[in-house]
């Protein structure tokens, strides 16, 4: 299967979304954020990006959902800071603290071509939510440099749905996560409170771009949607009705990868009810949750540790 992007550029359509997603950034309203600060003057709003995106790191890797890892791993781009920022963020020191290297549309074009070339199955961007006009504008100097594996946004969840329209035709596979049921909760953790509502129409969005996940002959995922969601203790998150909202009002054919790495970390010390890592029991009360909704296929990398 060919990758979107490619017949997109084919089309003539490419420069036109970059010229729109750029345009955005001169009272940026890329996600619900909407700071409206002017980053092409490199001002910076709550994600703390300016002109240029910041890469913390990438690589093949090999820790990711089944579909996107398999023999040659995925080829993720970490981009330093984030518009959502949760307070227990496993990768603080990126998302909370900015470690990382700031780089140009020619220097991003040349990590998704160097990564290509060392065999992964997609190029994989997380974090990528504030940085989408930076991203298309590297996107066609890969392109004429022979990028062509699929392209997989890897984000929180916390998506404006008119910034997903700029990249419909461009990204073949969606991956967001589904992080919290109620909005006190995005209120307390990542003074969201709207993530709940932004989050659901994000993903409909995407499901209404790419639909359910598609994978070849050989195990690898090409297409479709991919939602996370990781279990918190005292189920914070809320998971059944995340669960059964995903069924009901995106499609039961989702697939979904139900995590158990919850670890309290960044600033989650300072709320008690995080202080802990999940058990076995709830880790299992969220499995059959979303099996009660319907949701069948699940990632099948579940840790044997909090199944015994």
């Amino acid at each position: 299967m060919e990758s979107a992007y490619l017949k997109t550029c084919r089309e003539n359509v490419l420069q036109e979304r970059i010229e729109a997603a750029l345009s955005i950034l001169t009272s940026c309203v890329l996600c619900p954020r909407n700071c409206n600060v002017n980053r092409l003057k490199d001002e910076r709003g709550v994600c703390r990006t300016g002109r240029y995106a910041v890469v913390s790191s990438y690589g093949p890797h090999f820790g990711e959902e089944e579909p996107l890892v398999r023999r040659n791993g995925s080829g993720t781009i970490f981009f330093t800071h984030c518009s959502l920022r949760c307070v227990f963020c496993q990768n603080y020191d990126i998302s909370h603290q900015g470690n990382g290297h700031v780089i140009g549309a020619t220097g991003l074009a040349a990590i998704m071509v160097g990564l290509q070339e060392r065999g992964v199955h997609n190029i994989n961007f997380v974090t990528p939510s504030h940085v989408v006009p930076q991203i298309l504008e590297a996107l066609p100097l890969a392109i004429d440099a022979g990028l062509h594996v699929p392209l997989v946004y890897n984000s929180s969840g916390y998506d404006s749905v008119a910034t997903l329209a700029l990249l419909n035709g461009i990204f073949d596979i969606y991956m967001p996560d589904l992080k919290f049921a109620d909005a006190a909760v995005a209120e307390r953790y990542c003074k969201a409170p709207d993530y709940p509502e932004k989050a659901l129409a994000a993903v409909k969005e995407m499901h209404c771009q790419v639909g359910d996940l598609e994978i070849d002959e050989n195990g690898v995922a090409v297409r479709g949607l991919l939602v996370r969601h990781l279990v918190m203790p005292e189920d914070t998150a809320g998971t059944r009705k995340l669960m059964e909202l995903l069924a009901d009002e995106v499609s039961k054919n989702t697939y979904v990868n139900i995590m158990d790495q919850y670890r309290p970390c960044g600033d989650a010390a300072r709320f008690a009810e995080l202080g802990r890592a999940i058990t076995g029991a709830e880790y299992r009360q969220a499995l059959q949750a979303a099996r009660d909704a319907g949701i069948t296929r699940l990632d099948q990398r579940i840790t044997r540790r909090l199944l015994v």
